[in-house]
């Protein structure tokens, strides 16, 4: 398994945690009382989340992509839904 493919799995674990933890879990911890969701959905977002950045990393090295290419993924990890259209991406480049 190569930087890449690791990195697009990443992606994709990471944009449905961040999906969870903003529409499932925040409502769940301040409408309906339940803390424990945002806990355990938000721990798993982080260590995906540091992942996903540590990969970007090791992949923009490693393909010699561009600063803006790199910045631009970076940037795509913080917004729902789009390390989706960044595995989309990448699997459309390869």
């Amino acid at each position: 398994m190569n930087t890449l493919s690791i990195f697009r799995k990443v992606a994709v674990a990471e944009g449905i945690s961040y999906v969870l933890l903003i529409f499932i879990a925040m409502p769940l911890k301040y409408w309906a009382e339940m803390p424990l969701a945002v806990k355990y959905t938000g721990w798993a977002h982080g260590l995906l989340f540091m992942l996903y950045l540590v990969l970007l990393i090791m992949a923009w090295v490693e393909y010699k992509w561009s600063f803006k290419k790199s910045a631009l993924i970076g940037v795509a990890s913080l917004l729902p839904f789009a390390p989706f259209y960044v595995d989309k991406r990448l699997k459309e480049e390869n």
